[in-house]
């Protein structure tokens, strides 16, 4: 196994295809790490990713098979609705459960990385929305490695860098047109530092059990419920008791099943829930509506029209209290911890 081959790893979402051919077109033909890249992108679209970044710079880059050996100067591309994570020597693809809603997940791609060699790895955010990969990123820097972000200024979506600014202790800050340079001089001058893991023993356990999570192992019988503590919170995607991980400066959750959220990305998800719910509401007392109308009707087509007005009388009135549950649904704003800090210094 080839476990000397730096490790570089890459995260973006929003914004990030044109950040990541930037990137990429500043590497050098025969840069001496390999590159490992995770955009979310949605489960059943194609990704033509591989091929944009194959034509961006020198380096050839494709979506891996599961085992496939780690080479420098060689960009590897998550695939759809796959987890890229990094093994002694090699890569593999898994289906593990949900980061932030996404797979691939840039935090399950930098946890992997970290885990397996620590020090040997830099992590790189690029333009995206929300905190997705700044967990990762924190992880890297806690056994070791490095942490470069692209300006926010020059972000198409500046949330994931502005965070990860905030949140990490990040070594490099730069255009994602000078991100090829940094990194090749980072790996050709000074890649192997001392060992400079400064993780605690729950740090390493917490690690030992995502990492194996993303894998594909059992959530629960690894023992993620030990993990935190236990909240009043239910995951959005399978209902499922979330524990509450406080990690450094980051506040995340997990439930028993795996999945995964930032505080960020779980507020988010219950706002928007909020609205979902609301409709449902909604939809529920039009069809109450509709079927009062009909036994009206069915019992003024029998001649009972007394009885005929009181189902008619009833339909009003459910009618005028949807009113409310309306305009909940209409008003109702999905919120991020950067929209509400956003909305606060405008204020």
């Amino acid at each position: 196994m080839n476990t000397a081959v730096p490790v570089v790893v890459v995260g973006a979402s929003a914004g990030g295809v044109t950040a990541l051919s930037a990137l990429c077109a500043g590497l050098p033909a025969h840069f001496p790490a390999a590159v490992l890249v995770v955009l979310h992108i949605a489960a059943d679209a194609p990704s033509l990713l591989p091929n944009i970044l194959g034509r961006a710079g020198p380096l050839p880059a494709h979506h891996p098979v599961s085992g496939e050996p780690l080479r420098p100067g060689h960009i590897y591309v998550a695939p759809p609705d796959y987890h890229l994570l990094v093994e002694p020597g090699g890569v593999t693809l898994t289906r593990g459960p949900k980061e932030n809603r996404s797979r691939p997940s840039v935090d399950a791609l930098f946890r992997s990385a970290a885990y397996t060699y620590g020090p040997r790895v830099i992590g790189v955010i690029l333009s995206g929305m929300l905190d997705d990969g700044v967990s990762g990123l924190y992880t890297i820097k806690r056994r070791g490695g490095q942490a470069v972000v692209q300006r926010p200024e020059e972000a198409e979506y500046d949330s994931m860098p502005a965070t990860a600014l905030r949140e990490v202790e990040v070594d490099h800050v730069v255009s994602a047109h000078e991100m090829g340079a940094l990194l090749t001089r980072l790996v050709t001058q000074n890649f192997f530092p001392p060992e400079d893991n400064t993780m605690t023993h729950d740090e390493e356990r917490r690690l030992d059990v995502e990492v194996a999570i993303n894998r594909e192992d059992s959530a629960f019988r690894e023992g993620v419920t030990a993990l935190g503590r236990p909240s009043l919170l239910t995951c959005p995607e399978c209902q499922g008791a979330l524990v509450q991980i406080d990690e450094g400066p980051l506040l995340r959750f997990r439930c028993h099943t795996g999945h995964g959220y930032t505080a960020s990305t779980l507020l988010s998800e219950v706002s928007k829930s909020v609205e979902e719910k609301a409709y449902q509401v909604l939809r529920t007392m039009e069809e109450e509506v509709m079927l009062l109308q009909r036994l009206g009707q069915q019992h003024e087509k029998a001649g009972r029209p007394d009885e005929a007005q009181g189902f008619y009388t009833k339909a009003r009135e459910v009618m005028a209290s949807t009113d409310g549950i309306r305009a909940l649904a209409m008003s109702n704003q999905r919120l991020s911890t950067e929209s509400i800090l956003m909305q606060r210094s405008e204020d």
